[in-house]
């Protein structure tokens, strides 16, 4: 996820992050991002000028006791508001945030595939067997090891879930 000061800080350059990604339809999710993110940073500047401001009537409740306790009571109400507020608002912007892709590395090519690859070094020939070759997934769809639908959904074309001995196999092998 983007730090949202970065977003905040840099739009036009995460609106073309998301073009390179031939992702527009995330676009306006900047935009509400940013809009998000300057409501909770008034929400909680709010909420804190009513924290300083009851604990300031506080210490001076003694001579002050009649007009302090109202000016508390109405600054109490508004503040536990407030607090409802802010963690739906942050909640809200946290979730458009883990939407927006992370930024390309400037050496990365553009490109709509993986066909679109650039070979930067090859080391020796390939070699071709005599037989055709299954695609990793194809196996771990025929041994019910992999979620390929829900990884989609989550990150796009080209990932996937590891299930059951599948993903036992895995954790066995990084453990060994």
């Amino acid at each position: 996820m983007l730090d949202i000061k970065f977003v905040r800080e840099n739009p036009d350059a995460v609106k073309e992050n998301i073009k390179k990604k031939f992702q527009d339809a995330k676009l306006p999710l900047v935009d509400e991002v940013i809009e998000l993110d300057k409501q909770a940073r008034a929400l909680q500047q709010e909420a804190d000028e009513l924290r300083a401001k009851k604990n300031a009537i506080a210490k001076q409740i003694g001579a002050l006791m009649a007009q302090g306790k109202k000016e508390v009571a109405k600054n109490a109400a508004r503040l536990a508001e407030l607090e409802k507020q802010e963690p739906q608002v942050r909640e809200e912007l946290k979730k458009k945030m883990m939407v927006i892709p992370n930024i390309i590395d400037p050496t990365v090519p553009i490109g709509k595939d993986d066909s679109e690859n650039v070979e930067l070094e090859r080391f020796g020939e390939p070699v071709v067997p005599d037989f055709e070759v299954p695609y990793h997934t194809d196996i771990m769809e025929k041994l019910n090891g992999i979620d390929l639908d829900s990884a989609r959904k989550v990150a796009g074309n080209g990932f996937y879930y590891l299930m059951g001995d599948i993903a036992r196999l895995h954790s066995a092998v990084i453990s060994y």
